[in-house]
């Protein structure tokens, strides 16, 4: 293994939870940085919580739709971390490169981090290889922790938010129900095809409406977009950028929300552009049209199923990054990514009672990148099987099992948006927080305390609308 004392690894946190003492050998975490950072930045470390039965390898496919949707468009997988010496960096950087293929596709031949962490010292070690092609990984020696990662990330960062509601009308055959499986597919291929049809139609806003200086709406549509884009090669993009129409507008267009005080570098307080999806049926055409109805006949009774889907994408960007290549690049994949999960989630019980999914973005602390998860809802949040989901995600993200992180409440609110005095996308509350404190004893002996780390808030029966039922002292 060569020696690159040129190049170095840039830390966004710390990686003092990386214990991996007593550990077996085998992949742990994930490296996660971003094409709009410098090479080899890593972000955050996610656990890798799916393995093989037979073996400490992951599980790469399991891994991979967890993944998908978990982390935002504009974040990706960059490395993985092994426990052992110094000759388990091959074994990370061929697991972080396949699960790069399984999650990006053939085509994302970049440099990948394979990071080994000391069964005894803990020390973490970086090496890098270039390509999948190359036979030998070089050491990286110089790795540096980031002062201010917050601002790091979001000074000149962004994020696109797109909600798409869909309805997707099914026929099937009562002959043979199971067709509407395939109904589904075709339905869910024919609304991919739409996304990418040049006659689609783009509209982007600032959320700002607070802001004296809003830009007007940019409109971009299908057949200005250019699906090949390399978001890596960023730098270039911009420089391209020469600002004469909207398909060359940057992000920058949007101005910078002005709100009093310092800026607060993060997640629930970064510049938002609103992303909506249009079509144009009608093109150019200046012919007279009028409405035309089609009949197809069918040999055999027929049924109706209409599904509802509706699709909630959040995607990180830098300022600079053009809007066409942030819909083609970002939006669009991040919405066929929500299809393809929504359509294997559905499929299994797609005659019987839909599952009610809907998706949630969480900025939790500690995790500098917001992430999206979805939640089946037919039974509420506290049903078990989501209870375990939310377990499992704490483990992926380290975060504390005895904090409610991500319970509902602590969504990222983008209803907000409609407020002209939005600070933050994280739900606020006027509710009164840690009543218990100043608060003299009150000289009960035999009594139980009960602690609670960390800030809570007291509701009175139905304040606010929040419905206690069901809330219990278990964080998950």
């Amino acid at each position: 293994m060569a020696d690159d004392s040129n190049r170095l690894v840039r830390l966004l946190c710390r990686p003092k939870p990386l214990n991996t003492k007593g550990s077996d050998p085998g992949i742990h975490f994930w490296l996660i940085g971003s094409p709009f950072f410098p090479p080899l930045t890593v972000a955050s470390f996610l656990r890798r919580i799916h393995a093989l039965p037979s073996a400490a390898s992951p599980d790469l496919p399991k891994e991979s739709e967890d993944l998908r949707t978990l982390i935002p468009r504009g974040f990706e997988v960059v490395g993985a971390l092994a426990s052992g010496d110094d000759a388990h960096a091959r074994a990370a950087v061929d697991a972080a490169r396949t699960l790069r293929n399984l999650l990006y596709g053939e085509g994302t031949d970049r440099p990948v981090i394979g990071a080994v962490c000391g069964f005894d010292s803990g020390e973490l070690r970086f090496f890098v290889s270039e390509s999948e092609n190359a036979t030998g990984l070089e050491s990286i020696s110089s790795v540096i922790e980031e002062r201010d990662s917050k601002k790091f990330v979001w000074e000149n960062g962004c994020l696109l938010h797109c909600e798409l509601p869909i309805k997707l009308p099914l026929y099937y055959s009562l002959k043979n129900p199971t067709d509407v499986e395939k109904s589904y597919v075709q339905a869910t291929e024919a609304v991919i095809a739409k996304l990418r049809d040049p006659q689609a139609v783009y509209l982007l806003e600032t959320s700002n409406k607070a802001s004296q200086d809003i830009s007007p709406p940019v409109i971009i549509r299908g057949l200005q977009l250019d699906f090949s884009t390399d978001l890596s090669k960023i730098k270039a993009l911009a420089d391209d950028d020469d600002g004469f129409d909207a398909s060359s507008l940057s992000c920058s267009y949007f101005p910078i929300s002005s709100k009093a005080g310092s800026p607060v570098f993060s997640a629930e307080n970064a510049d938002i552009i609103q992303v909506s999806v249009l079509f144009n049926s009608l093109g150019s055409s200046s012919a007279s049209t009028v409405p035309v109805a089609e009949y197809f006949p069918v040999q055999e009774e027929t049924r109706l199923l209409i599904v509802d889907i509706k699709l909630d994408v959040l995607c990180y960007s830098s300022r600079k990054l053009p809007l066409k290549y942030a819909i083609s690049s970002l939006i669009i994949p991040g919405l066929v990514d929500q299809l393809n999960v929504v359509q294997k989630l559905m499929l299994p019980n797609l005659l019987a009672q839909h599952p009610w999914l809907k998706s949630y973005h969480f900025s939790p602390p500690g995790i500098l990148h917001p992430i999206t998860v979805f939640y089946e809802l037919s039974f509420g949040e506290t049903e078990m099987k989501q209870v375990e989901v939310r377990r499992s995600l704490h483990s992926r993200l380290g975060l504390p099992y005895d904090r409610p992180l991500l319970r509902i409440s602590n969504a990222l609110d983008f209803s907000k948006l409609n407020n002209n005095d939005m600070v933050s996308l994280q739900k606020g509350s006027t509710l009164l927080r840690d009543v218990h404190i100043g608060i003299p004893s009150s000289g009960v002996t035999g009594g139980t305390v009960s602690l609670v780390q960390g800030s809570y808030e007291y509701f009175h029966y139905l304040h606010d609308g929040y419905n206690d039922s069901g809330n219990t002292a278990d964080s998950c």
